[in-house]
């Protein structure tokens, strides 16, 4: 009887159920763990991001007959100068508009309030807007205001966030120098942990994995550049308030697909209705121009083929990863997807191709 799938399946399954209820009550063994995990999630995540974009320098440094430690620490040093750049040029006008924007919020809401008095009180609209609901107005007043809080709420977590990075600030440079120094020798290491009749394809899928993250890193970062600095200049042009604010937070949105644009370019428009809803308008057209230059002639020409995802799963990923991770999770959906996709088609694809050898040596 136990031979017939059904019940092997059955007595799988409950195998599997019985582990995760046993370490359901043992929980507390690993909370070590996660803490930990939680504490060096974002550092090894900003880590691996500055990895792979210097780590082209390093190699093209070393290529010039460079010491590789040497290499290393000139890249900090041109690094420390590039931070000095944004501290002095950059970081005091954004800091001051995010302090503006903070302190402005009630003074926003009350235009938020103006204007939607202003659309109640025209004859056209009104006639709209009396025949569908009465409460329509003050229901969308309702949520934008409550949009403008959760943002300026957002962004003194920001400021938080920037003045309390302690740990991030102490552990990022280690952690990417020795990334950087150790980066030959991690492939052999891992390939090594292989049993011998594996290494040459675990060899080829951590060479594909690694290709993959340098092409979606480096990618989403020159889009979202250029992406912040169209925005910069369109805003600037207009005179919404805020422009390299709202500019910044738009690219740093854009490194989560397809919702990213929508995130965005909320505040954007929220901001904008403040002013006037003429605003509103040339501020979706730049926010749409913006976007369709980056997604139809940058993005494909950075990305090439190295991103392949279905929409459909795209979505669904950046759900289940944004209710699970937030912000973080959204952001490192799409490239964990992908080293999985890459490890569980090869591991396919090597079942098979035993499942083949297998079946031709017992019929010569």
């Amino acid at each position: 009887m136990w031979q017939h799938p059904f019940y092997r399946t059955s007595l799988g399954i409950i195998m599997v159920l019985t582990i995760i209820y046993l370490l359901s009550k043992v929980s507390f063994i690993f909370n070590p763990l996660v803490t930990l995990v939680s504490i060096l999630i974002v550092p090894l995540t900003i880590s691996g991001f500055l990895y792979y974009l210097l780590r082209p320098i390093v190699q093209f440094l070393e290529r010039k007959k460079l010491n590789r430690v040497l290499s290393i620490l000139l890249i900090y040093v041109l690094f420390a100068g590039v931070i000095t750049i944004f501290l002095i040029v950059v970081w005091p006008p954004l800091r001051r508009q995010i302090i503006e924007f903070m302190n402005n919020v009630p003074k926003m809401i009350n235009g938020l309030q103006t204007q939607f008095n202003d659309i109640r009180d025209n004859r056209y609209l009104s006639m709209v807007t009396n025949e569908t609901s009465p409460e329509l107005m003050s229901k969308v007043t309702e949520y934008l205001n409550s949009a403008m809080e959760a943002i300026s709420g957002y962004l003194s977590h920001v400021v938080t966030f920037l003045n309390d990075f302690v740990i991030v600030v102490g552990t990022v440079p280690i952690l990417l120098y020795y990334m950087l120094k150790e980066d030959e020798r991690v492939t052999p290491l891992l390939v090594r942990m292989l049993p011998s009749r594996y290494r040459r394809d675990g060899a080829s899928v951590i060479h594909e994995i690694d290709n993959m993250l340098k092409g979606f890193i480096a990618g989403r970062m020159i889009s979202a550049m250029l992406l912040a600095f169209m925005s910069f200049i369109g805003f600037w042009l207009i005179g919404l308030p805020y422009p390299l604010l709202l500019a910044v937070v738009g690219a740093l949105f854009n490194f989560i697909p397809y919702f990213g644009a929508l995130l965005g370019a909320i505040p954007c428009v929220i901001v904008a209705f403040t002013v006037s809803p003429s605003m509103v308008f040339w501020v979706i057209v730049i926010v749409v121009v913006a976007q369709q230059i980056e997604g139809n002639l940058i993005s494909p020409y950075i990305y090439g083929k190295t991103i392949n995802i279905h929409p459909l799963t795209t979505i669904v990923l950046l759900l289940v990863a944004g209710d699970f991770g937030g912000i973080l999770g959204m952001i490192l959906a799409i490239p964990v997807y992908m080293m999985l996709k890459i490890i569980v088609l090869k591991a396919h694809k090597l079942y098979f191709a035993e499942k083949i050898e297998e079946l031709t040596e017992s019929n010569p």
